[in-house]
């Protein structure tokens, strides 16, 4: 693949996130295609450090996939947001695109079950990498570009899967400075910082304060993710702020007076990581004798121990609660408005607007820390680059946030209070990660090239925002699926089991499909009868709320009431009867056509009012005759409301003139399944009620058709 990518000319670390805007369409065409040749060659260049092939398949973080994952993710990335454009009416690999698709957060929902992989050879994940490659450079040469480019525009999903690449070859990075160094080969392309010292004395600088306006308005000229649109104004008191980064000498203070040792300092969650992995110090200090080394990207070398102290928030946390303690001063962590006034006070250059970076960031001075002292910023250091900065506050979206069509699950699985948010980059943080309006997050044990800056500040901390589910389609569906029954219709998922189970009253009753699950219902039904219940929808946003209904028992939500008014709601599973048997289900983010291998030998899958959304049903009904078992069931309800835009019309499997005479869906399933499976039922229309409002419902009907697998 890099033999591609290598036609550039220009170093891959030389790079700048492409503006969406300025010059003629032809000379922006060229600017996406040379972002596109650096990112693959600079993630290949990554790679290269693997000296064995072995090293793809540990698992050097056990919270992530083997590294071999990522190698093909990135590339899996973009045929999958792809096809969901509708930007390519054809996959290179199903198989591929279907193990390397998902799997980035270490959600407790991720698939990091290794019986379930059979992982591919790294010369066929690179062959498929060069394909990918070659295809999205083609694209980039032939689709129409108008100007701006917006997040609208057919060339918005290259940039997104541009500048998804950008941030895997960060996180992977993270993944191989954690693998044993026997694996791993020094490489020109990443070179370490040779400056060390004695660290600087650390002191606090005080910082004005102001109305502060964040958020990043539509017509940006960069890219942007979804968390970063929207408004938010603040009012900031006056604090102040640590002029360095914390340096490993100072962090070594907490570690020396017992900090690792003493509860006083750790939050309860903090604690609890303590107890469970017992550190004596930082993930990347390496202790020999009475001496401590640092694992860099590719080495082990005595301590700098003027660079950053790289921690997880657990232990930034307590290190300020320890410093707090000792000086008597109410120091913490900043927020994230606390570091946004810090850059707009001292008017930093954004990228790319900059000639060179003016921080450790960008890949444009080396490829590790470096000293805390070394980029000045007035009278602050490091304000931007060498490490991220872990910040008090949860992620959460802005006024106005939505989600992307083509990645509901970028931002909203981290809206759950648990991730919180890092600010500034670090050394190899490129492309919109070196922006300032970049907001990504990550759990609080997680480690990261991540350090901080400790504050001293009396102005209380916003509080997480209460759990309430606000995506009106998501909220929705929670009523629909956990709610109240209007007009005595009875719940459409507990409906269609039960009528399935009548059908299976002498039939084995061990696993379960529920595809197209959305927030979960019929999956919690069906775990009442069967040993084993999976639960598969292609929504990360939907699957996110089963999971939660999993694991707490109850979910909470708004729902609009009339305009601007909304009611916020609680459902249990205990209310519902429901809540004896959900340790047998297992939740999955899927896609019904190109389902992972490990998908089978069900006695029954139940797809309700699915096909109808899919691009292609025809795919799945193929495809799903080989998951079930000689003599289960496929049980298919539906509306047929068939939309072009959900599913080509080419595509239908009904509603439609066949002959000059009117062709069912019913007709295009029997056409499809009759050869593997006879219908057992006569099909009936199943009602159901969808509340949009207090006084308009929508009253609708699916058709339910049972079909039992013959051969």
């Amino acid at each position: 693949m890099s033999s591609v990518a290598r036609e550039t000319s220009s170093d891959p670390k030389n790079t700048r996130t492409v503006r969406l805007n300025g010059g003629t369409i032809e000379q922006k065409r060229q600017e996406i295609r040379d972002y596109l040749h650096k990112t693959f060659l600079l993630e290949e260049q990554l790679y290269d450090v693997i000296q064995d092939k072995q090293a793809f398949y540990l698992r050097a973080e056990a919270l992530r996939h083997p590294i071999i994952f990522y190698y093909g993710h990135t590339a899996t990335f973009f045929i999958n947001k792809l096809t969901l454009a509708s930007l390519i009416q054809q996959r290179i690999n199903p198989r591929f695109e279907s193990i390397f698709a998902v799997g980035v957060d270490e959600m407790s929902w991720d698939d990091l079950n290794e019986a379930n992989y059979d992982w591919p050879s790294v010369t066929e994940v690179k062959a498929y990498r060069k394909k990918v490659f070659a295809l999205v450079d083609s694209l980039i040469e032939s689709m129409p570009l108008d100007l701006p480019v917006t997040w609208e525009s057919p060339f918005w999903p290259i940039l997104m899967g541009i500048e998804h690449q950008r941030i895997h070859i960060e996180t992977s990075s993270a993944i191989i400075r954690q693998m044993p160094l026997q694996y791993l080969q020094q490489h020109k392309a990443w070179p370490v910082c040779p400056h060390q010292g004695e660290a600087p004395n650390n002191q606090l600088i005080e910082v004005t304060g102001g109305t502060l306006h964040l958020g990043k308005d539509r017509d940006h000229p960069t890219y942007g993710w979804d968390n970063e649109y929207g408004q938010k104004t603040v009012q900031l008191e006056p604090f102040s702020a640590s002029k360095f980064l914390v340096s490993n000498a100072e962090f070594l203070d907490f570690i020396e007076d017992k900090g690792y040792q003493q509860q006083q300092f750790w939050t309860v969650e903090g604690w609890k990581w303590v107890q469970y992995k017992k550190p004596e110090h930082p993930l990347f200090w390496v202790k020999k004798s009475n001496d401590y080394f640092l694992r860099t990207l590719l080495a082990e070398q005595p301590m700098p121990w003027n660079w950053p102290a790289e921690v997880n928030y657990l232990e930034a946390k307590a290190f300020c609660n320890w410093l707090a303690k000792k000086t008597a001063k109410p120091i913490r962590l900043p927020s994230e408005e606390q570091w946004h006034q810090l850059h707009q006070l001292h008017d930093i250059p954004d990228q790319p607007d900059w000639d060179q970076a003016p921080g450790n960031i960008n890949l444009e001075h080396w490829a590790s820390a470096c000293p805390v002292d070394h980029f000045a910023f007035g009278e602050f250091y490091d304000l931007i680059g060498n490490a991220w900065q872990w910040t008090e506050t949860p992620i959460s979206g802005f006024d106005g946030f939505e989600v992307h069509p083509l990645y509901d699950d970028f931002s909203t699985p981290t809206f759950d209070t648990q991730h919180n948010l890092i600010k500034g980059g670090c050394w190899i943080s490129t492309g919109n990660e070196a922006t300032k309006h970049a907001r990504y997050a990550f759990r609080r044990h997680f480690y990261q090239h991540a350090g901080f800056r400790y504050v001293e500040s009396n102005q209380p901390l916003e509080k997480p925002a209460a759990m309430y589910e606000t995506d009106t389609a998501v909220s929705q569906y929670c009523h629909f699926h956990y709610g109240p029954s209007y007009f005595d219709v009875e719940d459409l998922s507990a409906h269609c089991v039960r009528l399935c189970m009548e059908k299976l009253s002498d039939k084995p009753t061990v696993r379960a499909l529920d595809l197209g699950c959305a927030v979960g219902r019929a999956s919690f039904e069906l775990a009442q009868h069967f040993d084993s219940v999976t639960g598969i929808d292609f929504s990360a946003r939907f699957i996110r709320i089963a999971h939660q209904m999993q694991q707490k028992g109850k979910i909470n939500y708004e729902l609009t009431e009339e305009g601007d008014i909304v009611s916020y709601h609680e459902q249990q599973l205990a209310q519902l009867g429901l809540d004896q048997q959900q340790q047998n289900i297992e939740f999955f983010q899927g896609d019904a056509t190109n389902l992972k291998p490990q998908f089978n030998h069900y006695d029954l899958v139940l797809a309700i009012n699915l096909i109808d959304r899919l691009r292609s049903p025809a795919v799945f009904l193929n495809d799903i005759r080989e998951r079930i078992n000689v003599g289960g069931l496929l049980a298919i309800a539906s509306p047929y409301t068939w939309l072009e835009e959900f599913t080509p019309k080419e595509n239908w499997l009904g509603g439609y003139r066949k002959d000059g005479e009117p062709f069912s869906t019913l007709e295009g399933l029997k056409e499809h399944l009759g050869g593997h499976f006879k219908l057992i039922n006569e099909p009936v229309d199943v009602p159901f009620v969808i509340r949009d409002t207090a006084r308009k419902y929508q009253h609708s009907f699916s058709q339910l058709s049972i079909w039992q697998r013959l051969s």
